[in-house]
């Protein structure tokens, strides 16, 4: 089904992107570091730039990655009636902790309203400080976070298909399962693929998400097959990286979320970014053995999308890319 400019004015992005059949992939923010911090709701969208909701000391943390060439993605939680407590705030920091990884490494703390900033300052840039929040750390490595844009004020895509799948995720999967929260949580980019969604510490993206495809997310159960549509890709890797990463994983099945891997782009078509030949390598789940696969990435098509869901947003043409060649280089 395609979708005139002429309609676009009624829709929502993410039901333009879907109808076009736009493949999510390649779309996850790839960062080394995640600072999320509870934050009362409504979010403005100069969250992060305005000292308001955050502390000034925030936006200086965050600040101090970018002007140092870091990648860090600052997200806001909503608070909620059981995981939250009165006159305190949670702060969850994730970090890359090497050049090969499965995960990100988190640290969680559950701290009074006044020491947020001085926490984040901490965290991030002065790391001698840290001992002075000892008492307020949270022992939740082991909780797996499922954060579910909701950010209506960015676009009302966002809101409008985030909450159900949020409320869906919060109510019938976290509330069985204590190992398992869900939140709603700020705008991460992609609004197009609405309802989105970012699981830590896995660092996964996900996009266009159904009601019928959660069990299979969530308990990772059944053919990682099935989730080929929905998956934008992970974090720990470059735009063209992730699309490599996804047929990787969709040979090796579900152990392979558990490798240490990077990625490389060996040579590509910088000026008209049309190919790009990828390596990703990958260390055993037991370290028995390391690995590297070689592939290239070649343009499949066109779609028409849309970025926001703004009255007479106009429809752009963006480029989908699929894996022409794989091979394991043992």
């Amino acid at each position: 089904m395609s979708i005139n400019k002429t309609q676009n004015h009624c829709r929502f992005c993410s039901q333009i992107s879907q109808a076009n059949g736009e493949d999510p992939i390649g779309s996850a923010i790839a960062v080394e570091q995640y600072l999320i911090i509870e934050a009362t709701q409504p979010w403005p969208i100069l969250i992060w730039i305005e000292p308001n909701p955050m502390p000034q000391e925030v936006i200086d943390a965050l600040n101090f990655v970018w002007e140092g060439g870091g990648t860090i993605r600052q997200l806001a939680i909503a608070p909620d009636k059981e995981y939250s407590i009165p006159g305190h705030k949670h702060v969850f920091y994730y970090r890359r902790p090497g050049e090969l990884f499965a995960e990100y490494e988190k640290q969680a703390f559950l701290v009074p309203d006044g020491e947020v900033g001085a926490l984040a300052l901490a965290l991030i840039k002065e790391p001698a400080s840290l001992p002075d929040f000892e008492q307020y750390r949270q022992k939740s490595s082991h909780i797996r976070e499922l954060l579910i844009c909701t950010h209506g004020n960015v676009d009302a895509a966002c809101s409008r298909f985030g909450y159900p799948i949020y409320k869906k995720l919060r109510f019938e999967y976290a509330a069985t399962n204590a190992n398992l929260r869900v939140w709603r949580c700020s705008h991460f980019g992609g609004h197009q693929f609405a309802p989105t969604l970012v699981d830590l510490p896995l660092g996964h993206y996900w996009g266009h998400l159904q009601p019928e495809i959660l069990d299979v997310l969530v308990w990772r159960k059944g053919s990682v097959k099935e989730l080929y549509p929905y998956y934008r890709g992970w974090g720990g890797l470059s735009k063209l990286e992730q699309v490599v990463e996804r047929e990787i994983w969709m040979q090796k099945g579900w152990n392979w979320l558990q490798y240490p891997k990077s990625g490389q782009i060996l040579t590509q078509d910088k000026i008209h970014q049309e190919w790009a030949n990828i390596r990703i390598d990958f260390t055993a789940i037991d370290c028995s053995r390391t690995g590297t696969y070689q592939a290239k990435v070649e343009v499949s098509g066109y779609v028409m999308t849309a970025f926001s869901s703004r009255q007479n947003e106009s429809l752009k043409q963006i480029k989908q890319y699929h894996v022409s060649y794989l091979a394991a280089v043992e």
